[in-house]
């Protein structure tokens, strides 16, 4: 157990944590929300002791073992893949030396009755458990199982760590920590660096984590699937939901509205109070009354309102230029890096208007094939022919990276607008979140967020037929990832997207190729309708090799069809109640903002008197706020309904 206490933190004179308090108990599975810079990895810096808080204090037990794996970080290392993550165990040889310790002191001493003898006697105990959970006898066994389980392949093992990319070194850091089985495993957007693939594993394996988690993270299926109890971080302040990310989200909305009605019942008082007092002020048979509510509206506290993050991104993608009806063919393509055979024998179509994901393990040839079809790689076999009239808007995996650190944010832009967009340069940055004081920084002092926002701003600058996106989300907040993924189903082009979030993947494309063995492979369906298959496909595998001892397994492969089928159903069914929640949303907006444009008005005197016979004006407002009422209750109902189904 983790106690914080009255924990202070200030940031560039901004106050981050004010006073607050919380307790990680020994099981918890915590997911930490609020927007970018509310601290969330400023915290887990401090739980982790690598940064310490200006007032306050942490109490973490002397036994207690703690693991982070920080946003970014630059390993060195010359060691070969296994090598390195069988270091995670050199807690073994202090464990060993510190119960050697131990059993000379206890064999020493005589005093069987005292509380040392009884504290040596514990601390002995703790220490031979701890080397009995990280089972150092079985160490290489865990080491293989864990790097398989995060997308390593046995070829990979004896290979150097250099040899990988930051992404997959990053992959060995986590092996590290997941084998030296802390207490506590803290997590800093782990996702960004795994596939769809690997973090089903490691959502797995951290929900059956004997110890404490807590991450952060802008995946909302991976909260959902973890967490059982969201923190959320907002000006200083900390609200604790034993819930996870989705049940939160509700929660939060019902407390903003509670404070809002509380507010609001609370003007109504003091409004009725001062006419009061101010009818009776000089009558002297009231002056006591009225002193009275004098002091009560002075006594009064306020109901405070969170302050709302209302700051995101707004954009839309240009029209797209006419192109041909097929944009994109491929024909028995092939690619290798030296001997690896990376792409063999891919056949592919497109055409105009399709929206296409590209899913499978890193390292399967996502990426490169993406990099052919915008021109970037050359060296292939086989064909690949652009449609009639083809312009393609890419961008990179790396694109943060591609950016000039030593322009400033205004060159970045500048220098790839062109024609009168010239003169808006300064309203599209302002739509990405980049005020006057932002616009004169250097690239390079940006956070990953803003440089990501940076990069998508870039790409909107033309027009373009076909949008080739890799991975665009890293280090993007949900809220600037839901306003790209609309803006990505507004846009009437051709999309190939290269995405590991299953949350911004479903309802976004309506096709899946996935890249597996070198070979690519044609799914029809959203994201979830393909895990569900890969899922049920690789039992169907698995049941048809023990079919070959056993014709009692054929009984379960039918049976999986039909849960397929019926899961299958039942997703769809999801996702009907789903679009109608978010239609009634709108239109509940929708109504909210006329009834209000509506109030305004009736609080004008002018308006009034011009109005007093304009019965059509009242029936109409009478209409709208009966129509709100009718689309909360539906809003209610439908709600219940997709919450009763996904139980």
């Amino acid at each position: 157990m983790i106690t914080i206490n009255n924990l202070s933190i200030y940031f560039s004179g901004i106050c981050l944590f004010d006073n607050i308090s919380f307790v990680i108990a020994d099981k918890d599975r915590i997911g930490l929300v609020g927007k970018n810079g509310a601290g969330k990895s400023t915290l887990l810096k401090i739980l982790a002791s690598i940064q310490e808080p200006e007032t306050g204090t942490i109490i973490i037990p002397d036994s207690q073992t703690i693991g982070y794996l920080p946003q970014e970080m630059i390993p060195s290392s010359s060691m070969t893949i296994i090598e390195e993550a069988l270091t995670a165990f050199e807690e073994v040889n202090l464990l060993e030396k510190k119960i050697d310790r131990l059993n000379e002191e206890i064999n020493q001493r005589t005093d069987y009755q005292s509380q040392y003898y009884h504290n040596l006697l514990h601390l002995q105990y703790e220490a031979n458990e701890r080397l009995m959970l990280i089972d150092a006898v079985n160490a290489e066994a865990q080491a293989e199982k864990i790097l398989l389980g995060l997308g390593f392949t046995r070829s990979d093992f004896n290979r150097k760590v250099t040899e990988f990319s930051s992404g997959w070194q990053m992959r060995v850091e986590l092996a590290k920590i997941l084998l030296k089985k802390p207490d506590v495993i803290l997590l800093d957007e782990p996702t960004n660096h795994l596939d769809i693939e690997s973090i089903q594993w490691l959502e797995n394996f951290l929900i059956n984590y004997f110890g404490a988690v807590v991450l952060v993270s802008h995946d909302r299926t991976f909260l959902d699937k973890i967490t059982k109890r969201t923190i959320e971080i907002t000006a200083g302040k900390i609200y604790d939901y034993k819930v996870p990310y989705s049940d939160y989200v509700v929660l939060l909305r019902q407390r903003r509205e509670t404070q809002q009605a509380i507010l609001t019942n609370q003007q109504r008082q003091i409004a009725e109070i001062e006419k009061f007092v101010e009818r009776f002020r000089y009558k002297a048979t009231k002056a006591k009354q009225v002193q009275s509510r004098i002091k009560l509206i002075e006594k009064m506290e306020l109901e405070a309102i969170d302050e709302i993050d209302t700051s995101t991104i707004h954009f839309r993608f240009p029209p797209a230029p006419h192109s041909g009806k097929i944009v994109v063919q491929i024909k028995n393509l092939g690619k290798k890096y030296g001997e690896k055979q990376v792409l063999k024998d891919v056949n592919i179509i497109i055409e105009r208007g399709e929206k296409i994901a590209f899913v499978g393990k890193n390292g399967e040839g996502k990426s490169t094939l993406s990099k052919i079809i915008v021109g970037e790689i050359n060296d292939y076999s086989g064909e690949y022919k652009e449609g009639h009239q083809v312009s393609i808007g890419y961008f990179a995996q790396n694109q943060t990276a591609l950016l000039d650190g030593n322009k400033t944010v205004f060159e970045t832009i500048d220098e790839v607008a062109t024609g009168d967009i010239r003169s808006k340069i300064r309203n599209i940055l302002g739509s990405f979140l980049f005020g006057e004081e932002d616009i004169d920084k250097k690239v390079k002092v940006l956070s990953g967020g803003e440089k990501s926002r940076l990069a998508l701003a870039k790409l909107i600058l033309s027009p373009v037929n076909l949008l080739v996106l890799d991975e665009p989300t890293n280090h993007l907040d949900m809220d600037s990832k839901d306003i790209l993924k609309n803006a990505l189903i507004r846009y009437d082009g051709t999309l190939i997207i290269v995405s590991h979030d299953r949350d911004f993947l479903q309802g976004l494309t309506d096709t899946l190729y996935e890249f597996r063995n070198k070979h690519i492979t044609e799914f029809r369906g959203d994201i979830f309708e393909y895990l569900q298959h890969r899922k049920i496909e690789d039992l169907k595998s698995l049941e048809l090799v023990k079919a070959q001892t056993s014709q009692s397994k054929e009984a379960a492969i039918s049976q999986n069809k039909i849960e397929y089928q019926n899961n299958k159903e039942a997703e769809r069914e999801l996702r009907k109640i789903k679009t109608k929640i978010e239609k009634t949303e709108s239109e509940i907006q929708t109504l909210e903002n006329e009834i209000k444009e509506m109030d305004n008005k009736l609080s004008n005197t002018e308006f009034l008197e011009k109005a007093v016979i304009d019965e059509a004006f009242y029936k109409t407002y009478q209409t709208k706020k009966d129509n709100l009422v009718k689309a909360m209750n539906l809003w209610e109902e439908l709600s219940l309904e997709l919450e009763e189904r996904q139980r």
